[in-house]
């Protein structure tokens, strides 16, 4: 039998209940973190409990990298309340076209698995629920300029005060301290200042910015693993922490070796298209009808390529015989191997190369990603039912676990679509009160619940 009940009853006997409208559930939610773990961790079948639920985020943030960390910890089973402006909400949710009904597919990629409250962070009422909030959350996310939450009365100093325990997660562009620190951040800019469109763009051509933002992705998944980090950190010391999460530290962390070959050899980094400057081939050609790409790591692979190709002669040229000596010749290989690949469709190089066991790959379409068997196969294709948009789909999780699975996602919200649902249930905020805060605009509710 579990001994879920009974814990609770231990739980709500310590507490004094000499307040006339005492409600268990506020007051088990204010017991320290521990306490309410303790309690997920012991209903029955928990073999199929997702790792965060009973963790509780609210979540500050706006467009890309907050809302998409919040989303994977949303999609690992956390309750993420997603705090918006009344009225416009979201940047993102104007970002379009395209738009589903009335909403951004923006928007729709990265919000799912979240409650919407619209709250006026002008209004000290507004200041006074968020704080609230802090006290029954785990982590909060939060996207604002370094010190402009602090003088609202939002900041670390300010939050710990009234929520020890809660581990606060701040994302800028460039640091919450150093002489950048007060510039806002941009993905495109963070993109550029950290050398990440240097090393982007065709050959001998201008900087080009990847197709989405890497930079804020990258700092969203960063955001994500250290939130879990200080979580694990909180249950070893039962403190919070301030945790600095930023674009340009992303983004330059993720240059891996470019900065290490400039750190340790002197060598400047240059742009390649798709090509690899220390590897060749290995990059994309052109064929009949499209392209793919081959990436002959190693010299038994490049041999595997011109056996393919039909160009054995390539394969006894002793100016081809290892990469380092391919890599200086490159440019003539590169000739002879782009006309061989321009010959026949894609299609057909692919069929050539099937069980070769040189890595080669189409260079596909969004809508042929959208179509293509292991992407179904590994279910990155999630569809919801958005409460006006209709049926919408969305890219899915990208990791799969054995224990547990993550489905039946909950579409994004509509602004403030949940805010009277939060004030009664988290906070048990009477009806009254509720009602009030409505009218004066400190908080707003959609009218779809």
């Amino acid at each position: 039998m579990s001994t879920a009940p009974a814990l609770a009853r231990g739980f709500i006997s310590r507490l004094k209940l000499n307040t006339p409208h005492f409600s268990p559930l506020l007051q088990v939610q204010k017991l320290c973190t521990s306490d309410r773990k303790l309690l997920a961790c012991s209903q029955p079948g928990s073999g199929d409990v997702k790792p965060l639920e009973g963790i509780r985020i609210l979540d500050l943030t706006r467009v890309l990298a907050g809302p998409f960390a919040t989303m994977i910890l949303g999609d690992l089973g956390a309750e993420v309340i997603k705090v918006e402006r009344p009225g416009a909400g979201d940047d993102t949710r104007a970002w379009g076209p395209p738009f589903v009904g009335s909403e951004s597919a923006y928007f729709l990629s990265v919000n799912r698995n979240k409650k919407s409250i619209a709250v006026n962070f002008k209004d000290p009422r507004g200041v006074k629920l968020i704080l609230e909030l802090s006290e029954v959350c785990d982590v909060l996310v939060e996207n604002y300029l370094p010190g402009k939450l602090a003088q609202m009365g939002l900041g670390y100093e300010d939050v710990r005060k009234v929520a020890p325990r809660l581990v606060y997660c701040s994302i800028s562009g460039y640091g919450q301290t150093g002489p950048m620190s007060h510039r806002p951040g941009y993905d495109s800019i963070a993109s550029a200042v950290s050398g990440m469109m240097h090393i982007t763009g065709p050959e001998n051509g201008d900087p080009v910015r990847p197709g989405v933002a890497m930079t804020d992705l990258a700092t969203g998944l960063y955001t994500q693993g250290a939130i879990m980090a200080a979580l694990l950190q909180r249950q070893k010391t039962g403190k919070g922490l301030h945790i600095d999460c930023n674009l340009l530290s992303s983004q330059v962390a993720c240059l891996s070796h470019i900065v290490a070959n400039f750190l340790n050899a002197g060598q400047e980094a240059r742009r390649w298209g798709t090509a690899h400057e220390s590897i060749v081939p290995y990059q994309g050609f052109k064929t009949q009808d499209g392209h793919l790409v081959v990436a002959a790591g190693n010299d038994k692979q490049f041999l595997k390529v011109c056996k393919v190709l039909n160009l054995d002669s390539l394969a006894e040229d002793p100016k081809y015989k290892t990469n380092k000596l391919r890599v200086q010749n490159r440019k003539e290989l590169l000739r002879i191997l782009s006309e061989r690949f321009s010959e026949k469709r894609t299609d057909d190089w692919l069929g050539k190369f099937e069980g070769t066991g040189v890595p080669c790959g189409p260079i596909n379409s969004i809508q042929q990603v959208c179509s293509d068997p292991q992407v179904l196969h590994n279910g990155l294709i999630q569809e919801m039912v958005h409460p006006t948009a209709g049926k919408i789909a969305v890219p899915g999780p990208a990791v799969r676990f054995s224990d547990f699975k993550i489905k039946d996602p909950t579409p994004p919200p509509l602004t403030g679509q949940h805010t009277v649902h939060v004030l009664r249930n988290t906070l048990n905020y009477s009806d009254d009160v509720i009602n009030e805060l409505l009218k004066v605009g400190t908080v707003s509710q959609n009218e779809v619940r």
